[in-house]
């Protein structure tokens, strides 16, 4: 058996009003990209010859009635006939403009809409929708008019000469917000304010010099003057070439998108894509510094210069989330709402390019010295620089977006694979390397017994300034490694370089960060090492604090805290990501007490007799350490001070 499906058009107005958007407010939107496909489809008849008349002033009008009750989007485009009204608004989802490109597919004009449902979210806040409108072709003007029912009246409308149309919506009861100025001036500028015909609403006041009143020094007064309100700019700096824009006027769009972004971006990439699919837009990289998830949802989607959303997972890879811009794409497919990205291959070949023009961008900067370049057509401008010399422009930049770059790393595969080449290892003297010239510059001193190149760093260069000055005593170079990422960009990092160990400086003591096949001697036979344990381990808490008895240097400290690396590093991952390593985030914070038994002071605590002078005696050798560390506070602070002034 074969049929077909029956719509029952009694019950499609309830479904509008309550289901066809997710957002009533879309309503705005849907009726100026009416507006605005119809002047467009106009300049195409123009271009082309079909229109031989004037266009005159194109502007969209979006006028409130107060009194009336009525909400008017008028424009001055093509019109329709009786016929295009029968076809197009008497016909539910019969899209005009499906038409119109099929029959103009050179078109250079874009046109935004692609399903005939838009006009009729005007019902979702209007208990009546009327329309009038004329051709641009020798025909009457007509008068739609629909209570949102399935019954409507057209007739002709003779009062009506001017080309266009005008949707008068009488805006429902419970929808009076939407008779507001406020509240349309607000939506107008979050989905309209790039749209490609300007669009008038209302009016503003500026300040004028006089034409006729001057002060005293004869300079015109200034005078508050009202005009009509323009809301939108119809050519954004991302439809422009990236060689007509300057570094201000980069700058100058970036506040104009984010006015409470009170920050200069560092750069920007401007994407101009044609084939295989088409992509405009500029990406800024803001400053990142020391979060992974600042202000998400700063870049915001256009179809067409028609705002359709801000959330754009999926469109763009989760990494460059972190961007702020703007990306405009009618190849990335909507639902009928535009509200919500469905996934498709267009959607998967455009978030790889994104990425791609990132990886680009960003190794063209670590080649370049401070200046600007442009490696294709499409690429970004990048901005002028105040590089110092010598220095390239990614390094002058790398802080700020070093964040940026692991966790693209850790997410993506390819772009890992791409900036591999240039990542940036920074030491603790501020001097950058590449992760090859930096291995290249401690192999022959850092590597260690098993042939494994050992990298030694700070998470904090102040508070482990004491163990960085011991690896530098001993010839070793000290890298800055202070990300919240760097626990799991340091197991990436073990994990792609062969051969290769990140070690922190306080992980242990100077002399097994990087172990050699030497040893000191030890000057503690076995027996004495036996009986100073029990006596250290005495004085501490044994749940924080585990003792390690070490053969070191005599000049060494007679007592240090280190901190497992393993341990340290995985404690600080699960903190981060949590998931399958919960365990490790669990685990309370630990700490070695490694005590050097050839010191002269570890030798006297062994012979000290007295048994309240040789607990002072470890007590103060410990806090010592501990306070080297950071790690004495309240109590045991104070008690340390006093037992000091006391042993003076």
């Amino acid at each position: 058996m074969q049929g077909k499906l029956n719509v029952q058009t009694e019950n499609i107005f309830p479904v509008i009003k309550k289901f066809l958007y997710s957002d009533h407010e879309i309503f705005l939107r849907e009726l100026i990209s009416n507006a605005v496909d119809a002047t467009q489809k106009l300049k195409t008849l123009s271009t082309r010859g079909d229109f031989k008349g004037e266009l005159g002033d194109l502007t969209i009008d979006v006028k409130i009635d107060s009194k009336k009750k009525t909400l008017t989007v008028s424009d001055r485009g093509i019109g329709m006939t009786a016929d295009e009204v029968e076809k197009y608004i008497n016909q539910i989802a019969f899209s005009g403009v499906t038409d119109f490109m099929e029959k103009y597919k050179d078109s250079h004009e874009p046109l935004i809409g692609h399903f005939g449902l838009g006009f009729y979210s005007a019902f979702m806040v209007s208990d009546k929708v009327e329309i009038f409108t004329k051709s641009w072709k020798d025909e009457p003007a007509q008068h739609w008019s629909c209570e949102g029912n399935p019954e409507f009246s057209m007739e002709e409308d003779k009062k009506h000469t001017d080309r266009g149309t005008d949707i008068v919506l009488h805006i429902a009861d419970d929808c009076k917000e939407f008779l507001e100025e406020s509240t349309i001036l607000q939506l107008l500028k979050k989905y309209c304010r790039f749209m490609p015909v300007a669009i008038r609403f209302g009016e503003e006041s500026v300040w004028v010099d006089s034409e006729t009143d001057c002060d005293k020094d004869g300079k015109p007064k200034r005078v508050e003057k009202k005009q009509p309100r323009i809301i939108n700019d119809p050519e954004p700096a991302w439809k422009k070439s990236p060689s007509s824009l300057t570094d201000e006027d980069y700058k100058k769009f970036y506040h104009e998108l984010f006015p409470m972004n009170f920050e200069e971006p560092l750069f920007q990439i401007h994407l101009n894509v044609d084939y295989p699919f088409n992509l405009t837009g500029i990406l800024y990289f803001p400053k990142v510094r020391k979060t992974i998830d600042p202000n998400r949802n700063k870049i915001q989607l256009y179809c067409n210069q028609v705002f359709v959303t801000d959330q754009v997972e999926g469109v763009v890879p989760d990494y460059l989330m972190l961007l702020h811009g703007v990306l405009d794409s009618p190849d990335i497919p909507l639902n009928v709402s535009r509200s919500y990205l469905q996934s498709d291959g267009n959607v998967k070949k455009i978030s790889q390019h994104i990425s791609k023009k990132v990886a680009d961008k960003l190794e063209e900067m670590s080649k370049n010295l401070g200046t600007r370049t442009s490696s294709s057509a499409e690429d970004s401008k990048a901005d002028e620089t105040t590089a110092h010399p010598g220095k390239s422009a990614l390094e002058d930049k790398w802080d700020d977006i070093k964040i940026f770059v692991q966790y693209g790393m850790l997410t993506d595969e390819k772009f890992c694979e791409r900036a591999m080449k240039f990542y940036l290892l920074k030491g603790v003297d501020g001097t950058y390397y590449t992760l090859d010239s930096y291995r290249e510059k401690i192999k022959a001193l850092q590597t260690d017994k098993d042939k494994t190149v050992c990298y030694l760093y700070a998470s904090n260069a102040e508070e482990e300034h004491a163990y960085i000055e011991k690896a530098k005593a001993k010839g070793y170079d000290v890298l800055l490694m202070d990300s919240p990422l760097e626990s799991h960009f340091i197991n990436l990092l073990e994990q792609k370089i062969e051969k290769t160990r990140f070690v922190r400086v306080d992980s242990d003591t100077v002399e097994k960060l990087i172990p050699h096949d030497d040893s000191i001697p030890e000057k503690l036979s076995k027996e004495e090492k036996e009986k100073l344990q029990p006596i250290i381990e005495g004085e501490i808490d044994k749940q924080r604090f585990t003792v390690q008895l070490e053969s070191l240097e005599e000049s060494d400290a007679p007592m240090q805290v280190t901190q497992s690396e393993f341990m340290r590093r995985y404690r600080e991952m699960a903190q981060t990501s949590g998931g399958g390593m919960g365990f490790y985030g669990e685990l309370p914070e630990s700490y070695n007490l490694v005590v050097n038994i050839n010191h002269p002071l570890i030798g006297r605590v062994l012979n000290e007799t007295d048994a309240e002078k040789q607990k002072d005696l470890v007590h103060q050798l410990t806090d010592l350490a501990l306070l080297a560390n950071g790690l004495l506070k309240g109590e045991a602070l104070s008690k340390f001070l006093k037992r000091s002034v006391e042993m003076i």
